[in-house]
């Protein structure tokens, strides 16, 4: 919960009690801002955006696609394979990293993130196995975790190193997405343990661990469980204390939720894939609002998903501002929420507004109560009618 401004108490008469609130209770509403990137394979260009980060100089750094050779879907290192900077205008600047095997090389990056104490970006390296390590200026430095990660399973076209976050330490945390587990590293790669583990759909057991993310108020871990189709709230230490969404699209409920994001007042922020959308929900798991859906061709059907051993791209392409084929990765920074339209070669920049929060109802209730004393301590000194204060945040 933030900080409480000009919240009010007065006593009016005797006995009578007013409880006043300058502020009223908003919800978060989601508007579409812009986009960065295009579809196609130049400089410049997106497809399947699986990642996002924003640096300190408000540069978006996205992870870009798996390029491959059509004929047999062996890895072609000269498209995507990269991860791509875009300068806050949304022109594209450079990349870092670039197709291989070698040193700070990718062959399918997923998450990115930086590291809130160091500055340095970590990243996924899918058939690489592993995670690289830049510096704030994209210079590599390490790679660790090699070979951490679960290889590919059977009914999962997906594997290796998912979601990536950072506790407040500077400790990171990565999702193993066939091993139903988070592992954690210290800042330079030395592991530190393991949270779940177990296949299932019980508390603290998983189905293809996506996005994930650390509250920056009480350090707990959210995670998107994919194939559960839900989210799980973790406390610091990975023991479950919270899970919300059920499988369908009606508000609330979820189709394969990835991309994850928490705010400051514990705002849940949830890629909702295959339901192409946003969902937006309190940290209780009640459901707030819901931004984007699905492209559309010129009949005004969905456009499904791409055949997976064809072009990466939906047929048609609906670029209209907040129609999705599928969203993907997330961050937030700033008030601005950036999705990746999976199968559009796009991220889409939301405005998130309405976020300031006042009391819940017993945090109020205390207050009130605590602000009635001091008011007739006042009122027995003074022998007055009227007694007003504030108390200020």
């Amino acid at each position: 919960m933030g900080l409480v401004k000009n919240f009010s108490i007065g006593i009016l008469g005797t006995g009578l009690m007013v409880l006043a609130t300058a502020a009223q209770a908003k919800a978060v509403t989601l508007t579409y801002d812009r986009s960065i990137g295009s579809p196609g394979f130049g400089p410049g260009e997106l497809f399947v955006p699986q990642g996002i980060a924003v640096d300190s100089q408000g540069n978006t750094l996205i992870a870009n696609g798996r390029g491959v050779n059509p004929a047999d879907g062996t890895s072609n290192y000269d498209i995507g394979h990269k991860i791509e900077i875009f300068n806050p205008s949304g022109q594209y600047i450079g990349a870092i990293g670039s197709g291989g095997t070698g040193p700070g090389q990718f062959d399918e990056p997923t998450t990115v993130d930086f590291n809130p104490v160091t500055g340095e970006l970590y990243a996924g390296d899918v058939r690489n196995n592993r995670i690289n390590q830049f510096d704030s200026q994209g210079n590599f430095i390490r790679s660790f975790a090699n070979g951490a990660f679960t290889p590919l399973v059977e009914d999962r076209l997906f594997f290796g190193p998912s979601g990536v976050t950072f506790d407040k330490d500077g400790n990171f945390y990565v999702g193993d997405f066939n091993g139903e587990r988070i592992l954690k590293y210290t800042s330079d790669g030395q592991p530190i343990g393991i949270i779940g583990g177990t296949r299932g759909t019980a508390p603290g057991e998983f189905q293809g661990v996506a996005g994930i993310r650390i509250s920056p108020v009480s350090g707990n871990i959210f995670v998107a469980d994919q194939y559960n189709n839900r989210v799980q709230v973790l406390d610091p230490n990975g023991s479950p204390l919270l899970a919300f969404g059920s499988v369908g699209s009606e508000p609330g409920q979820l189709l394969q939720p990835i991309g994850i994001e928490v705010d400051e007042e514990e705002n849940v922020y949830v890629a909702d894939s295959i339901n192409s959308r946003v969902q937006v929900f309190d940290k209780n798991g009640n459901f707030l609002t819901s931004f984007g859906e699905n492209a559309r061709d010129a009949s005004g059907n969905p456009v499904p998903p791409p055949a997976f051993t064809g072009p990466p791209f939906g047929n048609p392409l609906d670029l209209t501002p907040g129609r999705f084929n599928w969203t993907g990765g997330t961050t937030l920074k700033d008030d601005k929420l950036y999705v990746g339209d999976f199968f559009q070669g796009r991220v889409q920049v939301l405005n998130v507004e309405g976020r300031k929060q006042v009391p819940e109802p017993s945090s109020a209730l205390s207050l009130a109560l605590l602000g009635l004393g001091a008011a007739t301590v006042t009122l027995r000194k003074r022998g007055q009618q009227k007694t007003v204060f504030s108390l200020e945040k």
